[in-house]
């Protein structure tokens, strides 16, 4: 009935409606162990080699909580603009799933972390501020594999692996209006946590994880709407393409004298629908109590300061930076503030080739372009980033032609070589020298006498062709302005 209803809508009747989104963001703290235990936090050992006495709830082992897990959420909690609080306190939440071998999660429910945050997220040219109600710790459950075995159709299997990991829990306001809002939040955040090495946020490890709650409301309505909370979101073109799906069903079933029923639902990846998985839990279902085997949780102020000291620049004050220091517009600062990789070799190319906007030139368009072909990260660039700011200075000193430049530039990822190895190796610097040029001009002309009369006739367009004779006979090495300037004496 749903699709059915979805397929009808046309544009004036979705546009009576206000979509009211917000977004629990599960962030994987980048720890060497887990939260309360101390074995490793790897991606991808065998199953169930990465668990202890603690993670599986044995008797009488008892949690010891990280203190790299809590500074990396602390880190995180200040770089969203959050209030940490000083006293916060861990709880348990009792539910039973084949992934969670304790028969609860330790969480934190009544006394998060932090709270009261913010984050401005790139919109359109200008931002929009989006609320952050709390962050929280907690531990992750291990991971139910439904297929991929020859007997998936009987059975499921259980890797305790991720059990016990360290996350940030982080859900926003219900401030979020679109699915294209909702993507440039998520984007924002999953840069800021890279930046400040609180997360490597790589979502094919389930490194970064999103629910959402999404409703309707007629616009101009104050009250919110019955939401319903989406599941299995596991990339941000799925979140776009799951709260798009929903905001449409949920309408058409307002649209036919239906009621929403509050509930948790999955996304389909195959079909592009989000289907009923169960009726909405609420707190008192998970019967939360304060976990008797954990002290609370004292942040002190000076504590918060030296974590503070500690974190890198953030994405915004950088892409802010790159546009007031290095001249560059909002569009390139915000490519190449894109990732903190690629910010920091920007920078190395910019500083060291003393033009940063011909190094964002170059970064953005060859060295882009040439990782893109062969499926590299610029992390992995075969062009260490202060050797494309010596090609970027070797073309500025009239070293090197446009042509050239290029030229070495292709030889450089392909061999890993220098700029001077490969230049001296191969003779391709640019030749300016105007005695040496005024020859190979005067010979170009001599032996084109038919085109000279006609240029000087007053058909001026053979001048490029003057120009590419030169060309040829360097090997593309002339400078091309002192050529342009001899041949203009020399045809008079």
């Amino acid at each position: 009935m749903d699709a059915v209803a979805v397929g009808v809508l046309d544009e004036k009747t979705l546009a009576k409606y206000e979509p009211v989104i917000g977004l629990e963001v599960h962030v994987q703290l980048q720890t060497e162990s887990k939260l309360f235990s101390a074995s490793p936090t790897a991606f991808g050992n065998p199953p169930n080699t990465q668990t202890d006495p603690v993670v599986l709830g044995l008797p009488g082992a008892l949690p010891v909580l990280n203190r790299d897990a809590v500074a990396k959420g602390v880190m995180a909690a200040l770089a969203l603009n959050c209030q940490v609080r000083r006293f916060s306190r861990f709880a348990r939440k009792n539910y039973f799933y084949p992934d969670l071998p304790k028969g609860y999660q330790i969480s934190q429910f009544d006394e998060p972390l932090a709270e009261h945050g913010w984050l401005d997220v790139p919109l359109d040219g200008g931002t929009k501020r989006i609320g952050i109600t709390r962050l929280h710790l907690e531990e992750d459950a291990g991971k139910t594999i439904h297929d991929g075995f020859p007997d998936s159709h009987l059975y499921s299997y259980v890797d305790l692996n991720r059990a016990g990991v360290p996350l940030a829990e982080i859900v926003s306001e219900p401030d979020i209006r679109t699915p294209e809002e909702a993507f440039a939040y998520l984007s924002e955040i999953k840069q800021v946590m890279q930046f400040i090495g609180a997360s490597n946020c790589d979502m094919e490890k389930g490194q970064l994880r999103c629910d959402a709650n999404v409703s309707v409301r007629l616009r101009g309505a104050e009250k919110f709407g019955t939401k319903a909370e989406i599941k299995n979101l596991n990339s941000f073109r799925f979140v776009r393409m799951g709260l798009e799906y929903e905001i449409v069903r949920q309408i058409a079933v307002l649209e036919s004298g239906g009621a929403i029923a509050q509930e948790t639902r999955l996304f389909n990846t195959q079909t592009g629908e989000t289907v009923p998985m169960r009726s909405k839990e609420h707190a008192h279902d998970y019967r939360y109590f304060p976990e008797p085997d954990l002290m609370p949780l004292i942040v002190s102020e000076e504590w918060q300061a030296e974590i503070r000291g500690a974190m890198a620049e953030l994405p915004a004050a950088r892409r802010q930076r790159f546009v007031e220091s290095y001249g560059l517009s909002e569009y390139d600062a915000g490519v190449l503030t894109s990732t903190q990789e690629t910010a920091d070799y920007f920078e190395t190319v910019a500083k060291t080739s003393g033009n940063p906007k011909t190094a964002a030139n170059w970064v953005q368009g060859d060295l882009m372009g040439a990782l893109n072909t062969v499926g590299k990260p610029i992390g992995e660039s075969p062009v260490p980033a202060a050797q494309l700011g010596e090609l970027v200075k070797l073309l500025d000193d009239g070293t090197l032609s446009g042509k050239l430049a290029k030229e070495v530039f292709a030889k450089m990822f392909e061999s890993g070589r220098t700029p001077a190895e490969i230049i001296e190796a191969e003779g391709l610097k640019q030749i300016s020298d105007e005695g040496a040029l005024r020859k190979i001009v005067d010979g170009v002309l001599a032996s084109n006498a038919k085109q000279v009369e006609t240029y000087r006739g007053g058909k001026t367009s053979v001048f490029g062709f003057f120009v590419g004779q030169v060309m040829k006979a360097t090997r593309g090495q002339a400078d091309p302005k002192v050529v342009n300037d001899l041949l203009q004496k020399a045809l008079g």
